[in-house]
């Protein structure tokens, strides 16, 4: 029988056999290619010293194709537990060293089984993706393994915040488990998402595309909206998960966590009294604006590079967390359109479910008019965005700056859709639609009657300004809370957000909603 010593010996054999990984030759190619090895990825992402390993000496069982002669322990994927910023986290980190990080039941099980801890904990789940796909020698028990995923991401969702961190490939099946967490990170030049690759797709249908093109990082950033945050490296990567989880809660029934501050509570910003431009036609950074009146002027903003025409992201108020949705002037005048209503509506429901106040500056002319989105449904789109907000129960602040116009008015966290305070600047415009586009269907039997149509238009429009493009008319109808000087607009919100903070609002009781998907 093996003494104490010898027992020890052969665990830490063991253990050593787990921590080289597919070997120094698969991790030194790893490497080469400016990517960190999946251990060196929970270095970084962890807090010092807080990583605690589970089911290291798992093995998968396939003997199918000569599979018997290549079992290593862990299986391809690092499951555990530690903190960040002493915050309790479960992740997993696939090993793309061995056998491609690739999906078998048993790497499923060892997620699956992490995924159940977090729920049971209330802690927040992070996948580090780095994986070739679905182990294709065990054949429907990896897709099987892949399924009881999506599963466990649908019974978590809205319970615990999960991330997903696109390191590598991620094809086929192996793209749904992140599509349905909350925010996706990828790396620029080095992670790539797709369905189909493009040898298939050159096969099928002849078009031929580079992986960046099809499912990089800037495309997923860029044009599909599926990704969020878009790093420089690995390193980027990780240390962005770390700055995100700063804002959330780690489940639904926890607020964010406090963030102490300098930043006075009471700290006016008079610049903003003449940042609104007189001409209602002439761009401005909103995102300026957001930078001014939150704590430390940092903004975290998330979707930075889609859907540009509205802004969404993360912002303190005196050390609260809260989420930000703002309409852009500078792109597309700020009017809203299928991507911008998505992007919005689907962030807007992330805060509702963890419990992160709502913050709207509006400046927005409308929803965008033409064929193109009419055809592609901005009418269910657009729908989303109005839904999000009406479903919402957390405290909503709204701020209009300047254009509130029509549909967009009421969909923009209006007083009607539960804003909780509604505040405007006097350069607000709160109408149907802009005064030229009014008067010329108002009067146009005036206009066309006149010696000088040109000059009784000008005057019509000008009066039509003076009584509807102003806040007062639905300040005077209680619509509005109040008409703010803007440079009481950091005192004003965080004034609200204190008064609301044991705010409690009910949905009447359903199974669910039908969101107009």
């Amino acid at each position: 029988m093996d003494t104490t010593q010898e027992k020890l010996t052969a665990l830490r054999k063991r253990n050593e056999i787990s921590f080289k990984g597919g070997g120094e030759e698969r991790q030194a190619k790893h490497r080469a290619g400016g990517r960190l090895t999946a251990r060196e990825r929970l270095d970084v992402l962890l807090d010092p010293g807080s990583f605690v390993e589970t089911d290291r000496f798992v093995t998968q069982r396939c003997t199918n194709f000569g599979m018997a002669d290549k079992t290593v322990p862990g299986d391809g994927i690092i499951t555990g537990y530690g903190k960040i910023n002493g915050r309790l986290v479960y992740v997993y980190s696939q090993d793309f060293t061995i056998l491609g990080g690739s999906m078998s039941r048993t790497q499923a099980n060892k997620i699956l089984k992490l995924m159940d801890m977090a729920i049971k904990n209330g802690a927040p789940m992070i996948g580090l993706n780095d994986s070739g796909g679905a182990r294709i020698q065990e054949g429907v028990e990896a897709l099987g393994g892949y399924a009881d995923i999506f599963l466990k991401n649908v019974l978590s969702s809205g319970v615990v915040p999960q991330i997903s961190a696109i390191m590598g490939p991620c094809a086929g099946g192996a793209v749904y488990s992140p599509s349905i967490t909350d925010f996706i990170f990828m790396v620029k030049k080095s992670s790539y998402m797709f369905v189909t690759g493009p040898d298939v797709i050159k096969a099928v249908t002849h078009e031929e595309v580079t992986k960046e093109d099809l499912g990089g990082a800037l495309t997923h950033n860029q044009k599909s909206g599926v990704a969020h945050f878009a790093a420089e490296d690995d390193k980027h990567c990780l240390l962005m998960i770390r700055e995100l989880l700063n804002f959330l809660p780690s489940n639904n029934l926890d607020d964010a966590p406090l963030q102490e501050t300098s930043d006075a509570p009471d700290r006016l910003v008079k610049e903003l009294n003449t940042f609104i431009p007189d001409n209602s036609r002439k761009p401005y950074d909103m995102k300026e604006l957001i930078h001014h009146v939150v704590d430390e002027k940092y903004f975290l903003e998330v979707h930075q590079h889609y859907a540009q025409n509205v802004v969404v992201g993360f912002a303190r108020f005196n050390g609260h967390s809260v989420g930000i949705v703002a309409n852009q002037p500078q792109v597309l005048a700020g009017c809203l359109n299928i991507d911008a209503s998505k992007k919005a509506a689907r962030f807007i429901r992330f805060c509702d479910a963890f419990n992160v106040p709502i913050v709207s500056f509006v400046d927005v002319p409308g929803f965008l008019p033409g064929t193109d989105q009419e055809w592609a449904g901005i009418i269910t789109h657009g729908a989303k965005l109005l839904y999000a907000y009406a479903e919402a129960t957390v405290p909503k602040i709204t701020v209009i700056t300047r254009k509130d116009y029509g549909g967009a008015y009421c969909v923009m966290s209006s007083k009607h859709l539960r804003g909780d305070v509604n505040l405007a600047y006097p350069s607000a415009e709160i109408a149907v639609m802009g005064a030229e586009g009014a008067v010329n269907i108002i009067f146009r039997d005036a206009i066309n009657k006149a010696s000088n149509p040109a000059d009784e238009r000008t005057k019509l429009i000008k009066e039509y300004e003076n009584k509807f493009n102003n806040p007062y008319v639905a300040a005077e109808l209680g619509y509005i809370d109040e008409v703010i000087e803007p440079a009481q607009t950091r005192v004003r919100i965080i004034q609200a957000l204190d008064m609301l903070q044991n705010k409690r609002d009910l949905n009447p009781p359903k199974k669910h909603g039908n969101i107009p998907l």
